[in-house]
């Protein structure tokens, strides 16, 4: 019956067809979906793959997490998806490093029967069944208000971010710059740092020899803000600065609590992959699911982080919280 569904929607994509599966016919059903992620390597990754674990365990479906090393590995990742295609999965759900890049292989997948719902980031093709994510330009703009407020509307910042080409990154840069052209705020410079901490500090220094003035860095995610960070106090000229990030994750959350990072823009990263399999859950059982989910987003600062403290306590363990923040701070906050 699964195949028949299966060659039932690829029939849809060659004959426009419009189909309705009954959703008893698979409700015991354990289908195997892979989520294939943009990276492994960061606490951002790690709470989507937690979000879709629990999905997987609620619903008593098998789910399989990949990515690459890091978010530069493009190619990595479309190998990756052409993997778990030859695996024939039930589902796929895709946060795609290059939504053009992975057109072709998203709809090779549609066409050999596979859903493809993704999340994170969106990708136009073929056949594609929802997207669950954040609205990177909007959330963005939350990033720019926020910095005019803390410089009072005036002044000279720095933009670290994702690289060159990253659809994510470009909505997150377009987004803050939107937020502050109406303010006498100029972005002297705007720099990749490939999404790496370590890559953040050597293009931090480099900003500071050329704009020593600035009173503001953007980091297009939690990583390159902090690596901002720590070539601004290894220079002496974090005082006073205001440094935002972006992803809300442990260490920029704890950051935030002693007093490092202003800020930064939280997505709810644990529920996009929750969400993502919980979509397709619904997919292969034959109901209607909205082509986009939106997840909200928010500004954590000084004034809401314990709060966010205990957010994350859904996406990680009491002992991976208490070697971030300290178990002083997390018998505090959560006790």
């Amino acid at each position: 019956m699964k195949k028949l569904f299966f060659l039932f929607i690829a029939l849809t994509l060659v004959l426009g067809l419009t189909i309705t599966v009954s959703a008893d016919s698979h409700a015991n059903e354990e289908y195997r979906i892979s989520v294939v992620l943009k990276a492994t390597n960061s606490d951002y990754w790690k709470s989507v793959q937690a979000g879709a674990e629990q999905a997987a365990e609620d619903y008593g479906v098998e789910v399989s997490v990949v990515g690459p090393s890091n978010e530069t590995q493009v190619m990595q990742q479309i190998n990756l998806l052409e993997d778990q295609i030859s695996r024939q999965v039930d589902g796929l759900v895709v946060a795609p490093l290059r939504p053009a890049a992975a057109k072709t292989v998203l709809e090779k997948a549609v066409n050999r029967g596979i859903p493809v719902i993704t999340i994170d980031t969106d990708a136009d093709f073929k056949g594609k069944i929802s997207f669950a994510g954040t609205g990177n330009f909007q959330a963005a703009q939350k990033a720019g208000n926020y910095m005019a407020e803390k410089l009072g509307g005036e002044g000279e910042i720095a933009i670290v971010r994702g690289a060159a080409g990253d659809y994510v990154h470009d909505q997150r840069v377009d987004g803050f710059l939107d937020a502050i052209s109406d303010t006498n705020i100029k972005a002297v410079s705007i720099q990749p740092a490939d999404s790496q901490r370590g890559q953040a500090v050597s293009v931090m220094q480099n900003i500071l020899q050329t704009y020593p003035n600035i009173e503001g860095v953007y980091g297009t995610n939690d990583e390159m803000a902090l690596g901002a960070l720590r070539a601004l106090k290894s220079a002496n000229a974090d005082e006073g600065m205001t440094v935002i990030g972006f992803d809300g994750s442990p260490d920029a959350i704890k950051s935030i609590r002693n007093g490092g990072l202003t800020a930064t823009v939280k997505q709810d990263s644990y529920n996009i992959g929750y969400m993502g399999v919980e979509l397709m859950v619904k997919t292969l059982n034959g109901e209607e699911v909205p082509e986009v989910v939106p997840v909200p987003t928010k500004i954590i600062n000084k004034d809401n982080v314990d709060e966010s403290i205990k957010e994350l306590r859904k996406a990680f363990s009491r002992e991976r919280l208490e070697d971030v923040f300290g178990k002083d701070v997390i018998e505090e906050v959560l006790d």
